[in-house]
């Protein structure tokens, strides 16, 4: 192959100068020379070449007397197995078949099971191949959201790698490698990097001193918050969540008169959720003072008057005294008193009732949605599996109608405070109670893979609908989630699904057509990360 001083165009050119010449021609975008004629065709292709090989080298146009650079450290995880490497050459690439009229295709989406796959492989503890780190590397750049994901899999030789290519430098941020910490035993060193080091330094150091030594890390941040910005500060504060306890009352009461707005609301939400804080005490005489029970005619209701005002005090503590539009002032000062008390508090008001007897009273005066919600709020600050239980009520019944909030995005996070079983099984009856449709916010808060009752009420619930005749994009999304979350062992299961039905006469035209092909690609996809998986285990695929 020639070289750059045979083509006559300088060593040092740029690529995006070659792209743009290319793009444009030599004749409207001339590139420079180092003397005689100008390159002519075969010179610029030469050029474009060598240019190509060091790119794929990650190697920068340098003098020849420049120092060669340090090897790369060693990396002394195993290395893949010859399958599972090819199958990251194979995913890397991307060779799926391109969609084509709006049709995805029975092939299976490889760019979304890459995650899937460096998942797996960090925890068999394997090392990136050398070959692979370019393509890796330039993945990440495209896609940040896999940049967890490669750059642990990359390792000290990806980092070493990113260091000759501009376009890798995101690597080398503390906030993309997760903030190199030092040895937090090393007290020197600690205090040298709290008092000198990047922001996203010091927010991982303080991290790593939470897990570690909580006091430590508060008596760190103590000498310095006077002097932090009021954003920094909110982050700080943000980490002490980490290890919360009754030792950080002290620190937090204080940050209740910081001169920072969001400071202060951070605060008061973290001293909420320790129930035996002098905060949660105060909120909750304040909560019980406006939620009673009314035991006219023998039966017992809950009676709420909610606050005539918001006090000094209470914006202390943290309630905000304007509410958003369209939200009255009464009911939204009473919703924050009521999110911010112990939930502990509504058992002995209200005569020993547990949290499903409580939210099953009628509440008076139209306030049983508003004081529902709150508890909502309660429970998910306070991750009470109790109260999540009895606000998400039974999956079979409607979200309008249920005890607690009709929002799925709240639900979802209700969902969230459950094992993972049981949150499995809560969902898989709403599926098959309610179908699809409300369902998506929900699945995504399940482990993988679906446990067996949830994978099967979601295809059962596919099933219904490609009976029903209605187009199966419509069920893209769970259709998605399924190819990412369903049971590997499920796809033998599923091959019935892939013929194409007879369609009836009201069905949409050609639906059957386009749900054999989604589901051709969900039983494709499923063996195909069946084989992934045997691969990085080191055995071989059954098909």
């Amino acid at each position: 192959m020639p070289t750059t001083a045979m083509t006559g165009i300088p060593a040092n050119t740029a690529w995006d100068d070659l792209v743009t010449s290319a793009l444009l021609g030599t004749d409207r975008r001339p590139l420079p020379r180092t003397g005689g004629p100008a390159p002519g065709p075969a010179e610029f292709l030469a050029t474009a070449a060598v240019h190509a090989v060091r790119r794929r080298a990650a190697l920068r146009p340098g003098a020849p007397e420049a120092e060669p650079p340090v090897p790369a450290p060693a990396d002394p995880r195993p290395p893949l197995p010859a399958a599972a490497r090819r199958r990251l050459t194979q995913l890397l690439a991307g060779r799926s078949s391109p969609p084509s009229g709006g049709r995805r295709g029975t092939a299976p989406d490889l760019t979304e099971l890459i995650p899937q796959w460096l998942a797996s492989a960090s925890a068999h503890g394997y090392r990136a191949p050398a070959e692979l780190l370019p393509p890796l590397l330039d993945a990440a750049r495209a896609r940040t959201d896999l940049r967890p994901h490669i750059l642990p899999f990359a390792g000290p030789r990806g980092l070493w790698l990113a260091g000759f290519n501009p376009e890798w430098r995101f690597a080398l941020r503390p906030s993309a490698r997760g903030a190199q910490r030092p040895d937090t035993s090393d007290i020197d060193a600690v205090r040298l990097l709290w008092e000198e080091g990047l922001f996203a330094e010091r927010v991982a150091l303080l991290g790593a001193l939470r897990e570690q030594d909580p006091d430590e890390a508060r008596h760190l941040l103590l000498g310095t918050w006077p002097d932090e910005r009021a954003e920094d500060r909110l982050m700080f504060l943000d980490s002490l969540r980490s290890g919360l306890s009754h030792a950080d009352e002290d620190f937090l009461e204080q940050a209740l008169a910081d001169r920072s707005r969001n400071v202060r609301a951070t605060a008061a939400e973290l001293l909420s959720a320790l129930p035996g804080s002098r905060l949660a005490r105060r909120m909750a005489a304040r909560a019980t003072s406006c939620v009673n029970p009314d035991r006219t005619d023998g039966a017992v209701h809950v009676a709420v008057e909610a606050p005539h005002e918001c006090d000094a005090s209470m914006q202390r503590d943290g309630v905000v005294p304007a509410p958003p539009p369209g939200r009255g002032e009464r009911s939204w000062w009473l919703g924050q008193l009521v999110e911010a008390a112990p939930l502990g508090v509504w058992r002995g008001k209200f005569d020993g009732r547990t949290a499903q007897e409580l939210v099953s009273l009628p509440v008076a005066d139209g306030w049983a949605g508003e004081l529902h919600a709150a508890w909502c709020r309660a429970a998910m600050r306070q991750k009470d599996s109790e109260w999540a239980r009895a606000l998400l009520g039974a999956p079979s019944i409607p979200p309008a109608n249920g005890p607690g909030t009709a929002s799925l995005a709240e639900r979802s996070q209700l969902l969230a405070i459950l094992p993972p079983a049981e949150r499995a099984l809560w969902v898989a009856g709403f599926v098959s109670a309610h179908g699809l449709s409300e369902a998506f916010q929900l699945l995504g808060v399940c482990a993988v893979p679906w446990d067996g009752p949830l994978g099967r009420s979601v295809v059962d619930a596919l099933d219904i609908a490609r009976d029903a005749g209605s187009y199966p994009w419509s069920f893209s999304g769970v259709m998605g989630l399924a190819e990412r979350c369903l049971d590997p062992a499920e796809a033998d299961r599923l091959a019935v699904l892939t013929t194409t039905p007879d369609e009836r006469e009201d069905a949409s035209p050609g639906a059957g057509g386009y749900w054999s092909e989604a589901f051709q690609r969900l039983v494709s996809t499923l063996r195909l990360r069946a084989a992934m998986e045997a691969e990085l285990a080191g055995g071989s695929p059954d098909r």
